[in-house]
């Protein structure tokens, strides 16, 4: 199970790294730290020609560069990407942020707890639904980010 964790503190980024991997050591998580490096990531540009498409992205809302609800919106417009879910992991408990994420198809929205002990049990609980019970599509590995199949 590839995931990609757009994220730009690095002590979040860490501590999702760290639980996750605790819990589920079949998760191989990528990490980028901004919306422009997440694009190149998902269209296999410059250093990320090899990647893996994700089965699914935590997209943090608040970054430098392109912010996730950009990134959200690429996405859910690209054909070959947009069947990606989603989830936004953000500090933003701003309506206005959950209404666009909505907006722009995201599978779901979640605060990020203030408390440590808090937040790892959300980074377990994702783990529990989203590594365990979720069904996701099998891609073909010779699907491109141009939408194209051979």
């Amino acid at each position: 199970m590839d995931i990609l964790l757009v994220e730009d503190n690095e002590g979040d980024a860490r501590l999702v790294r760290e639980v996750l991997l605790e819990t589920n050591q079949t998760a191989r998580l990528h990490v980028v730290t901004d919306g422009l490096e997440a694009m190149a990531f998902l269209r296999y540009q410059g250093p990320y020609l090899e990647a893996p498409r994700p089965d699914f992205i935590l997209l943090d809302l608040q970054m430098p560069k392109m912010d996730g609800l950009e990134v959200l919106a690429q996405v859910k417009a690209d054909p070959w990407l947009k069947t990606i879910p989603i989830i936004v992991l953000t500090a933003s408990q701003a309506e206005p942020d959950i209404v666009q994420s909505y907006k722009l198809m995201a599978s779901c929205y979640l605060t990020k707890p203030g408390e440590l002990e808090e937040f790892e049990k959300l980074v377990k609980s994702l783990n529990a639904f989203w590594l365990t019970r979720v069904t996701f599509p099998k891609q073909r590995q010779t699907a491109g980010p141009l939408g194209t199949d051979d």
